[in-house]
């Protein structure tokens, strides 16, 4: 069980509402947060990009100055939908609902925000491998449900740090208090340990680490 709902139940609904109303006061986008460790870590070669999972769009708009041709997949319409709008003026930017094991591959970069957790992992990074280019690269921000003593530490230091980031991302208090999330969700099932395994045997070299933000990033380049 994640502690910060353990917290809640441990420290009284007080606490939990208090916590709950300094991140509603100062919002930040944990997945946008990480958009800028995807740039800091593009493949060399730059020519074809795939975002699965592209929700708004948001990181297809960053991507599309650095890519000659750049894709986004999503299985929600509603998602597409404002990733088209967000990418209307990019040229180089093509919004589609196709699955994994449905597309072409050469890819030098593929990227996933928060969306793995919703795939069957094994198969995902199977197709990922597929897909990639010799020498292009899989970045991944995850979400793990905590199980050890490191994740619960990264859980207690998330927790502790979310609302600080959020002050410093967003110093005025926003009036909407807490809001929806906007895009689909659905509660991660495999541990961080768990996935590290996964990743042994499907992407020999990949790296994962824990982050703030209740998150962490995996990162592999397929051998030239």
């Amino acid at each position: 069980m994640p502690l910060r709902d353990w917290t809640a139940g441990a420290a009284g609904a007080k606490a939990s509402e208090l916590i709950t109303a300094l991140n509603a006061r100062h919002p930040w986008s944990h997945n946008d947060h990480f958009h800028s460790w995807i740039l800091a870590n593009l493949p060399e070669r730059r020519t074809t990009a795939l975002d699965v999972g592209c929700g708004r769009g948001e990181l297809l708009a960053a991507l599309a100055p650095r890519f000659d041709a750049v894709t986004g997949t999503d299985t929600d319409a509603a998602m597409r939908r404002q990733s088209a709008v967000r990418c209307a003026g990019l040229p180089n930017v093509v919004v589609s609902k196709g699955d994994l094991a449905e597309l072409g591959g050469g890819f030098d970069l593929i990227t996933m925000i928060a969306v793995l957790h919703h795939l069957d992992v094994p198969s995902a990074l199977r197709q990922v491998r597929r897909l990639l280019a010799p020498g292009g690269r899989l970045l991944v921000v995850g979400l793990a449900p905590p199980r050890t003593v490191p994740d619960y530490a990264w859980e207690l230091a998330s927790l502790v740090t979310n609302p600080l980031i959020g002050y410093v991302k967003h110093p005025w208090p926003s009036p909407d208090g807490v809001q929806p999330p906007p895009f689909p969700v659905r509660n991660p099932t495999l541990s961080f340990d768990e996935l590290r395994a996964l990743l042994d045997a499907e992407m020999p070299g990949a790296t994962i680490r824990h982050r703030l933000g209740f998150r962490h990033t995996i990162a592999w380049t397929k051998p030239a």
